[in-house]
């Protein structure tokens, strides 16, 4: 059995919103494994911090994130991870939350493509990986935006596995649910702070959905990306990958 971890030589690893998180876990678990990972984000201290070569890009920013890409050595593997999400009511949605919402969570995997795919397909092999949400497959009341442009992701991953099939390069989409993450933890906090719910009480919110009644990890994110860059995952291409406890299920 073959997996990324024991492939002939290293692989070059790109991962966007790499400096905390699921992008993080992501950087760490292929460079525990010898591979060369590059980071990219706003925050250069997060970034610095990984000990991780890094550049800093705005992934709503064309020009930024391309040239970030461009400067880059060329990845085999590209985690397209940057991700935010704001919340409104869908009728009192601004057009400012979303054309932001867009632009972070569906433009970026575009340009994403654009930049990095072309350098795989030139050596017949490659993974670019999205890092989606369960809002790609259901909505969420009050994230209007945020669930249109996740499910506008997948439609882009789709179209790319059907067009790179024969490549060598495939393209797959990642969605959990609520995961572990400092900004959940933001969340959680902000609830408290307003409601005066116990942590606990204010968890639930996030994990009320998920039938086993917890947070995803982001280790458990991390190790599906590793799955879909492993030889045996070669026919996985064009799905989206739910890890979400059996949200979705349904």
């Amino acid at each position: 059995m073959t997996s990324a971890s024991q492939t002939t030589a290293p692989k070059n690893v790109t991962v966007t919103g790499g400096g905390s998180g699921i992008g993080l876990a992501i950087a760490k678990v292929f460079a525990d494994r010898g591979h060369n990972v590059t980071v990219m984000g706003r925050d250069r201290a997060k970034l610095k911090a990984t000990g991780l070569t890094f550049f800093e890009a705005d992934v709503t920013d064309d020009e930024s994130l391309t040239s970030a890409i461009k400067n880059a050595a060329p990845a085999d593997i590209f985690i397209a991870n940057a991700g935010a999400a704001a919340t409104a009511p869908a009728l009192k949605t601004t057009r400012a939350i979303w054309d932001h919402m867009l632009a972070v969570n569906l433009t970026s995997a575009y340009i994403s493509a654009r930049e990095a795919i072309p350098p795989m397909v030139n050596k017949s092999w490659g993974r670019f990986i999205v890092i989606a949400s369960t809002a790609s497959l259901k909505a969420y009341s009050y994230t209007g935006a945020y669930t249109a442009a996740k499910h506008g992701v997948l439609g882009w991953v789709k179209t790319l596995g059907l067009e790179l099939a024969t490549s060598g390069v495939t393209a797959n989409a990642i969605c959990p649910g609520f995961t572990d993450t400092p900004l959940i933890a933001d969340a959680v906090d902000n609830i408290v702070a307003k409601t005066g719910r116990s942590r606990d009480e204010a968890q639930k919110a996030f994990t009320k959905d998920n039938p086993m009644g917890r947070l995803i990890t982001t280790d458990e994110v991390a190790g599906a990306v590793m799955w879909l860059c492993s030889d045996i995952a070669a026919s996985i291409n064009g799905q989206a990958i739910t890890i979400d406890g059996g949200e979705t299920a349904s």
